[in-house]
């Protein structure tokens, strides 16, 4: 059970202005050159991937492709 927020009409203090940070939305809609390959892998591993991105609402080669990048990423410094 979720805590109930309670609200009250106290004085707020010391407020900062801060300039606005966040980038444009068209900016977040960045897409990397991606290469299209055939992958055979077992049974095994595919219903690995297929499980996880169902828990998390994703594709299971959106799951595999972070895994590879994040490995990528990890070894090439």
């Amino acid at each position: 059970m979720k805590k109930k927020i309670k609200y009250s009409n106290e004085e707020l203090g010391k407020v900062e202005i801060v300039k606005d940070f966040l980038p444009r939305p068209e900016e977040l809609v960045f897409k990397e050159d991606t290469v299209k390959v055939t992958l055979n892998l077992n049974k095994t591993s595919i219903e690995f991937f297929k499980k996880i991105a169902k828990e998390h609402g994703s594709q299971y080669q959106k799951v595999i492709r972070n895994l590879l990048d994040s490995y990528t990423s990890h070894y090439s410094n």
